[in-house]
C-alpha cells in the first residue's frame, strides 16, 4: 500500500488535471500486475512478439503510435524506440513508473500523449463519432498498434453512462465506440495491429464455466492471425473459488 500510494503521488504531479480522475484504476492495474506476474507473463509475451513481428515486416519505420501503453507490460516500447525514428504512445494515464524508465533509458525519441481515445463525449451527444481521425494528421505514420484497450473503451463507457444513470444508452452507445474504434484503424493508411481482449469466462476451481461476457458487445474485428488466454483473475486474487479468464486475439488490420 505504501508503494502505491507514493506511485500514486508522483503520477498525480506529472498528470494533467483532466485525467487526474484516472490515475487510481492504472496504480490499481500496475499492483494487480506485479501481484500477478507469473500468471501474465505468456499474455505479454505474446502481445510483445506479435507487435515486433508486424513491425519487422515494414520497408519504413519513422513513426510509430501506440494506442494504450498503459505499464509498458504488454509493449515493447525500448524495442521500437531503436527500429523506429519516433515512438509516440497515448493514453489517458502514463504512470510515474514509466516516466522514470524513459528518463533511466534514456529514450529520447519517446514521446507521450495525454488523450482519450474513446470517442464517448461524441457518441454520448449522438455526435459523429470518430475517435481515431487525429492519427491522420500524424507526419511520417508508418505504425499502429492498438494495445489492449479497446474493451477497456466499452468498460469504461459503460461506467460513465452509469454515473449518469443512462444504464439505458448501454446498447447504442457501446457498440458505437468498438465500431468506431476499429473502423479507425482499419482507416488509417499505415500497417496497423490491433491486440484486444473479446471476452471473459468466470471458471471455478473445479473447471465449470459461470459466466462469459462479449466485451465487444457484438462488433465483429478483423481475422485474428493469432489468440490465446489470459488469466486476468487468477485463483486467489479475488476469490479462492473462482478465477476470470480473457480471450485475446491478434489482428494484422492492414
Amino acid at each position: 500500500m505504501i508503494l502505491e500510494a507514493i506511485h500514486y503521488a508522483a503520477t498525480f504531479a506529472v498528470t494533467p488535471r483532466e485525467f487526474r480522475p484516472y490515475i487510481r484504476y492504472s496504480i490499481n492495474l500496475w499492483a494487480r500486475a506485479k501481484r500477478c506476474t507469473q500468471d501474465w507473463k505468456a499474455h505479454e509475451e505474446n502481445c510483445k512478439r506479435t507487435i515486433l513481428e508486424r513491425a519487422a515486416k515494414l520497408r519504413q519505420r519513422r513513426t510509430a503510435v501506440v494506442l494504450g501503453s498503459g505499464l509498458w507490460r504488454d509493449v515493447p516500447v525500448r524495442e521500437l524506440c531503436r527500429l523506429f525514428d519516433t515512438v509516440v504512445l497515448i493514453d489517458l494515464v502514463h504512470p510515474a513508473s514509466v516516466k522514470l524508465e524513459q528518463s533511466f533509458r534514456k529514450l529520447k525519441n519517446l514521446r507521450f500523449v495525454y488523450r482519450d481515445l474513446s470517442g464517448y463525449e461524441d457518441a454520448a451527444e449522438d455526435r459523429p463519432c470518430e475517435p481515431l481521425g487525429f492519427l491522420r494528421l500524424v507526419p511520417y505514420l508508418d505504425f499502429v498498434v492498438s494495445a489492449n484497450v479497446l474493451s477497456q473503451i466499452g468498460t469504461g463507457a459503460r461506467d460513465r453512462l452509469s454515473k449518469h444513470g443512462l444504464e439505458a444508452r448501454e446498447q447504442d452507445v457501446l457498440p458505437r465506440l468498438i465500431k468506431a474504434h476499429v473502423e479507425g484503424l482499419e482507416n488509417l493508411p499505415c500497417a496497423v495491429c490491433l491486440l484486444t481482449d473479446t471476452d471473459y469466462t468466470v471458471i471455478d476451481r473445479n473447471g465449470n464455466t459461470h459466466e462469459t461476457v462479449d466485451l465487444l458487445y457484438g462488433v465483429e474485428t478483423p481475422t485474428p492471425v493469432s489468440n490465446w488466454v489470459w488469466p486476468v483473475v487468477p485463483l486467489g486474487e479475488e476469490s479462492r473459488d473462482y478465477k476470470v479468464v480473457h480471450k485475446v486475439i491478434a489482428v494484422d488490420v492492414r
